[in-house]
């Protein structure tokens, strides 16, 4: 099941991606800097979805690795893209218009995909590539010139749902995504992994909380139940299903819906009753002030400012080698935030995420995702 479930995927891919226009001729130019011997830097391009680079979440943290990166290396210049539609064969179009000016381009999102047939066209050019895999080009589904780095978010969203079982008063939680794309479907199955682990391993009789009428239909066309608002850019629906959830008693909300999050956190911040977040993607406690209150318990994130960093750096040394990836706990890609003060768990609730963490990392658990063929009721290590 799970290879079939793979074609389909790819399949979807590509059928998205099947209207490209061809490759324009218009082109964004950064600023240039060279070193103190004339020579010119890596010329770096983001091209992301409307949110852009300053969106606090996703995006900003895929710019702020290739940021760090510059920091290193002065001579290195960027150039932030914003495609405004959100379309897949607009947001391929758009790094078509700038591959021309650019010797990497970092593309933050699953309708990024279709860039494979841009890569085959200009093997000289290096593409790293979020959040999804580069769709098939005839048989061709590896590049050399594309780096696809995909992350477990099935174990990031399974200590969400640990935080919020372990720390809920009400007994009810939730978890509210934007649309069922694969990352967001792995963010809920692990976010009902780690509920059901709790359940389970701590006695714990946690309800996760659903609305009629949201659920999510992944790319396979299966339905997957879950909170959807069907956008990521919907800050008034966020509100409406974050409302609904808390007049039903959910006291935590794991939020993994893009823009379409902030209304949830509108919605939590002006609840009467005690109500808490869990933030996704990055580190969210900033956003979750509330004058001199905070409603962010934690955030379950993705170290993606560290790979894109890392890739970059195997860019300008030359051992850069192109491949679709998936980064675990292994390599500490996954996780949750836990430094102090930026986190509101009980020490005893980070005890017991801790000690999961170290399962986790080792393969001991092996929560629920899109496409592994465990389900958040029956996965290794419940």
């Amino acid at each position: 099941m799970k290879n079939t479930k793979k074609i389909v995927m790819i399949l979807f891919i590509a059928l998205m991606t099947a209207v490209m226009a061809a490759c324009g001729s218009d082109s964004a130019n950064g600023n240039e800097a060279k070193s103190e011997n004339g020579e010119e830097g890596l010329k770096i391009a983001i091209v992301t979805s409307p949110s852009g680079v300053d969106d606090g979440s996703f995006n900003e943290d895929n710019y702020n690795g290739i940021l760090s990166f510059i920091e290193e290396h002065p001579t290195a210049t960027v150039k932030a893209v914003k495609e405004e539609t959100g379309d897949p064969a607009a947001a391929v179009q758009a790094v078509a218009d700038i591959v021309a000016d650019y010797d990497v381009i970092v593309t933050p999102g699953f309708q990024f995909a279709g860039i494979s047939s841009i890569a085959v066209e200009n093997p000289d050019k290096i593409f790293i590539l979020n959040d999804s895999e580069p769709a098939p080009v005839g048989d061709q589904t590896d590049f050399d010139n594309i780096y696809a780095m995909n992350f477990a978010e099935q174990e990031s969203g399974f200590f969400a749902g640990m935080a919020a079982a372990l720390e809920t008063k009400s007994n009810k939680v939730a978890v509210v995504n934007g649309i069922a794309y694969p990352s967001n479907v792995n963010y809920q199955f692990g976010f009902e992994s780690g509920v059901n682990y709790v359940n389970k391993v701590f006695g714990k009789n946690v309800e996760m909380v659903e609305l009629s009428g949201y659920a999510g239909t992944d790319v396979t066309g299966a339905d997957v139940g879950g909170n959807y608002a069907g956008s990521f850019a919907d800050e008034a629906t966020g509100k409406v299903i974050g409302n609904a959830l808390i007049k039903q008693g959910v006291d935590v909300i794991f939020v993994a819906a893009g823009g379409t999050g902030n209304g949830v956190f509108t919605a939590v911040k002006e609840a009467e009753d005690d109500v808490k977040v869990i933030g996704v993607d990055v580190d969210q406690f900033d956003d979750g002030v509330n004058g001199s209150e905070n409603i962010v318990l934690t955030s379950a994130v993705k170290f993606m400012a560290m790979n894109i960093e890392k890739t970059l750096n195997t860019v300008e040394d030359g051992t850069f080698k192109g491949g679709n990836v998936v980064l675990y706990a292994d390599t500490d890609s996954t996780g949750f935030i836990k430094e102090e003060g930026r986190h509101q768990l009980s020490e005893d609730t980070l005890n017991k995420m801790n000690e999961a963490y170290e399962l986790v990392k080792e393969g001991t658990i092996v929560p629920a995702s899109n496409f592994n063929d465990h389900t958040p009721e029956e996965f290794p290590g419940l």
